[in-house]
């Protein structure tokens, strides 16, 4: 009986209906999801709203409808993965635009430089996501642009919960092996053409690092399906695999 009640009181208040559609309106990720998708987003929405504080940072505030919308982006490379995607972090800190971060590193000569970021995302290996509302606001007025900052920090959230972040999320072992060899590929030929200073379609960004190709990819499977199967047809194919269809096809 204890369990029960331990079992109702940790359950995730559903999302009421009239914050739900304003979300729908804003986000339009949400109205190009089948019924049954767009229900299955709903549901963890309401539980990342359950789990996660939501923090705006200086004077921005956040009304319900737009605190649903920032869970349903979140938890949108989540539909076949499920809440499990949730784990390891408690915190959303939202910036009202883009943010600043102060970086160092020691060379191998032992020299320290400090330089600082301006960032429109992060995401802390065991700490918060980090998100800019005004970016936001911009991939949701232009959601086939090839950018979401959202699903791009959640994929990080994503990669490191088999405990390291190599741009290979958790994957059962023969889909893994399969997976980091196309990755690969596509990741060095990636490279190699912006190191050569060629134009490429796929957003140069992705060449910074295993784990930034997998989360600009993420982008590209949530915003601009098309140009990713395009240029990388066997990395569509895998995210297609794990986060289900694109929204857009």
């Amino acid at each position: 009986m204890l369990s029960f009640f331990r079992r109702l009181r940790l359950s995730p208040a559903p999302i009421p209906d009239d914050s739900w559609h304003a979300a729908r309106d804003f986000v339009p990720w949400l109205h190009a999801l089948d019924g049954a998708r767009e229900a299955r987003l709903r549901e963890l929405a309401a539980r990342f709203l359950h789990e996660k504080t939501i923090t705006p940072i200086g004077e921005l505030a956040l009304d319900d409808a737009q605190r649903v919308s920032l869970a349903a982006l979140c938890c949108l490379p989540l539909l076949e993965f499920g809440a499990e995607g949730l784990r390891g972090w408690s915190q959303l800190i939202v910036y009202p635009d883009a943010f600043r971060v102060n970086r160092t590193h020691v060379d191998a000569a032992g020299v320290l430089h400090e330089w600082q970021d301006e960032l429109i995302g992060e995401a802390w290996e065991m700490g918060p996501v980090i998100l800019s509302w005004a970016d936001i606001v911009a991939d949701c007025e232009d959601p086939r642009a090839g950018f979401c900052v959202a699903a791009h920090e959640m994929a990080h959230k994503i990669d490191v919960l088999d405990g390291a972040l190599d741009g290979t999320p958790p994957l059962p072992r023969p889909w893994q092996k399969e997976w980091a060899r196309d990755f690969q590929v596509a990741y060095d030929r990636l490279a190699k053409q912006v190191d050569r200073g060629r134009e490429t379609a796929i957003d140069g960004y992705a060449a910074e690092a295993p784990e930034e190709f997998f989360a600009v990819v993420t982008e590209y499977h949530f915003s601009d399906p098309r140009t990713l199967r395009a240029e990388m047809p066997q990395v569509a194919a895998h995210l297609e695999r794990f986060y289900g269809p694109s929204p857009f096809g």
